[in-house]
């Protein structure tokens, strides 16, 4: 049973040099990564349940009091130091989830590092040691677990259905029952043997530096869009909404995009995200700065319209970083708008849970201040068993064919990292 945070005492302290997140996290740890910061975590000090979501205003507030209830003893004093809550929270708002305060956190921004210990108050000091790997009596480490070669691919819908689906939402689009909804295709993976989380995570890394890497409880993924960070009275948010194919050769691509910044349709589509992220944004802030233009995100294989929002904390009263997530999920880049309608229509026509995909992952610090993405480009992982997710914002005009080989573009970003023939 998880103690209560009067009860424990956080303790960070300075590392010689960053820690290596990867190889802290390793297969069963939790991590959260950018190119040059994040956590890797183990154990768990305290678990802070959220039974109805973050649609409970009063239970997202208490995480932060739970956070500061911890006796702490900070000697770098950073954002992600000290106690922090880290979790994968579902795509529903209304949907029970949970973050974890774990008992050793690794972190590093830039060139510092630094671990956090957390325990009960008569617990004697840890040493500080960089890797988490046990030792063997025979001095020698067993061979690393052989990873899956055979895969077969099951899809929730076949693709007339899917296509069949998108046709219904435009439909009804037209009819004008939604501006915008965002649907998903969900596919099964079972390997024959287990998947290495640690593989998968150094494939996802190489694969999109750019993006930030997740794993939390068997949920991994790449995900290049943040849904919003908070340190101090700084806010930001980096919607995506709008993609093309990207394929290494710079004239096409350029084509690609100019294509995709003249779209009327796309540009809709993307305006539609920025306003709802900025309206959410403007009743706790003193500015929110929104450029007029989007620009243009590229990853591996596609291009993204983005758009780099940020803005300025009132002086009181400054919601945390998962207050703010509260305010903003499910956006209309994941969910659609208005947003009740959306939601109750993605229930209806979709075909399975969303669970944690498309929900806010990421971590929150006892100041309030943290960095959570969209869960997207993630898979569910259980041994041998993944569930892997791609979803297209549909708008009246798109067309299910075109809707349909976004998803697969999309899909690969797990595909390539999971199924190694």
């Amino acid at each position: 049973m998880s103690l209560q945070p009067q009860t424990l005492v956080a303790t960070t302290v300075a590392l010689p040099e960053p820690p290596d997140l990867l190889a802290q996290a390793g297969d069963e740890g939790l991590l959260f990564r950018s190119e040059d910061s994040g956590l890797a975590a183990h154990g768990e000090a305290l678990r802070l349940e959220l039974p109805h979501g973050l649609a409970d205003a009063s239970a997202v507030a208490q995480v932060r009091q739970a956070l500061s209830a911890i006796v702490t003893e900070d000697a770098v004093r950073r954002p992600g130091t000290g106690p922090v809550a880290v979790g994968a929270l579902p795509f529903d708002p209304a949907g029970p989830g949970h973050l974890v305060v774990p008992q050793r956190i690794f972190g590093r921004s830039g060139d510092v590092g630094w671990l956090t210990t957390i325990e009960p108050f008569d617990a004697g000091p840890e040493p500080v040691v960089l890797q988490t790997e046990p030792s063997w009596s025979d001095g020698e480490k067993p061979p690393a677990a052989d990873p899956p070669d055979r895969f077969q691919l099951v899809p929730t819908m076949t693709h007339k259905e899917w296509k069949d689906m998108i046709a219904g939402a435009v439909e009804a689009l037209e009819r004008g029952e939604l501006a915008k909804v965002v649907l998903a295709r969900r596919i099964d993976i079972e390997a024959n043997r287990p998947f290495v989380v640690a593989d998968v995570l150094e494939r996802l890394v190489a694969l999109y530096p750019s993006c930030m890497i997740y794993s939390i409880d068997g949920f991994i993924g790449a995900s290049p869009e943040l849904l919003v960070r908070r340190h101090g009275e700084a806010v930001e948010s980096h919607p995506l909404a709008g993609t093309v194919a990207r394929s290494g050769d710079a004239h096409g691509d350029q084509v690609l995009v100019a294509r995709m910044m003249g779209s009327d349709k796309i540009r809709r589509e993307h305006r539609v995200v920025v306003e709802a992220i900025a309206a959410a944004l403007a009743p706790v802030c003193t500015e929110v700065d929104v450029p007029a233009v989007p620009s243009v995100l590229g990853l591996r294989n596609v291009s993204h319209l983005a758009t780099y929002i940020s803005g300025r904390l009132a002086a009181t009263d400054r919601p945390s970083a998962l207050e703010l997530a509260a305010r903003i999920h499910p956006t209309p880049a994941v969910g659609g708008s208005p947003t009740e309608d959306a939601i109750r229509y993605i229930h209806k026509v979709e075909g399975f849970d969303r669970g944690r995909y498309a929900g806010p992952v990421g971590w929150m610090d006892a100041n309030g201040d943290g960095c959570f993405a969209l869960g997207i480009r993630g898979a569910e992982v259980d041994g041998s068993t993944a569930r892997i997710f791609a979803g297209n914002g549909i708008v009246a005009g798109s067309d299910p064919v075109e809707e349909l080989g976004e998803t697969q573009l999309k899909l690969q970003a797990l595909l390539a990292a999971l199924v190694r023939p």
